[in-house]
């Protein structure tokens, strides 16, 4: 691995980001992350992003998966993926510090078309992976932060300084899967218009020749390419939004836990709670009166960052 100077990254990240705070008004595709010690778990919905790490570790667990990454490395998320993140390396003396970026698939295509690299890839990876920074990655991400003690460079730079980061990456080890997220007609992006489906009818009951249909796929290839990007089932996708928004709802308000399991899809009581207590550790109920006992700020997907 070759090792790059992040001194100036990590002196930008803590100079401008703000605790429990990621993204930020004047550039709202960037994100910060800051964190003064180890954090728990917490469940969401990662976003396509491209997210590094300039000080201390991070993991995350995407299904059966787990990817860890440390200061030097960055992640890639490809499609909308449920996961648990957290940091595991951070003090107060030496704070985790991590920078990211929204991946836009139309400034992705853009550049394709521009660059005659509208081609198709391969298809059988995960939505999500890992590799080391380069020193030109890390240069483009630098001089994109610089713009925050610079607001009037903005409108000018930071466009022309996103597609230079977006070219890095689709030029990098993981150019295949960000080129993905620009081709209309990839396997990612087809199994992205189901993804996005399910994230919005998530109560509803969902049908894997429907879900194949909006991917415009057959049904086997539908549910093997599923798995492939997502590390889940489409139904086991779907319990996770499921559980997630049951979680929120009970947090945000003293609804019946009963209510709440019908609410989000389930029609059986006793299996939103079995459920419920095989992914949070604890029933329903026992789980939010700890929550509020226990309060932690409210994670994002750009908890990935």
């Amino acid at each position: 691995m070759t090792t790059v100077p992040l001194d100036e990254l990590r002196a930008l990240i803590e100079k401008h980001a703000v605790p429990d705070s990621r993204s930020l008004p004047l550039l709202p595709g960037l994100l910060l992350g800051i964190e003064s010690g180890p954090t728990p778990p917490c469940q969401l919905v990662l976003e396509p992003v491209f997210a590094l790490i300039a000080q201390g570790a991070k993991r995350v667990e995407v299904g059966r998966q787990t990817f860890g990454y440390h200061a030097g490395q960055f992640l890639i998320v490809s499609v909308d993926l449920p996961a648990d993140a957290h940091v595991v390396a951070a003090t107060p003396e030496v704070p985790y510090l991590g920078c990211g970026l929204t991946l836009r698939p139309e400034a992705i295509a853009s550049l394709l078309l521009e660059s005659g690299g509208a081609r198709a890839v391969g298809t059988d990876r995960p939505g999500i992976a890992i590799s080391d920074l380069s020193g030109d990655l890390v240069d483009s991400v630098v001089r994109l932060l610089r713009l925050l003690d610079r607001p009037s460079d903005v409108p000018i730079l930071a466009s022309a300084l996103e597609r230079e980061i977006l070219w890095r990456l689709i030029n990098g080890p993981q150019g295949a899967l960000v080129r993905q997220i620009g081709l209309a007609d990839s396997r990612m992006s087809q199994i992205g218009h189901a993804v996005r489906w399910l994230r919005s009818h998530f109560a509803e009951t969902a049908r894997i020749e429907d879900l194949a249909e909006i991917a415009c796929m057959s049904v086997t290839s539908f549910h093997r390419h599923f798995r492939i990007v997502t590390s889940l089932t489409p139904i086991q996708y779907q319990k996770q939004l499921r559980l997630q928004a049951a979680r929120v709802r009970l947090m945000a308000a003293s609804e019946d836990v009963t209510e709440v399991g019908f609410a989000v899809g389930y029609d059986s009581p006793s299996q939103f709670s079995r459920e419920y207590r095989r992914m949070f550790g604890k029933p329903p109920g026992q789980d939010v009166m700890y929550l509020r006992a226990n309060p932690t700020p409210a994670r994002t997907s750009s908890d990935g960052v």
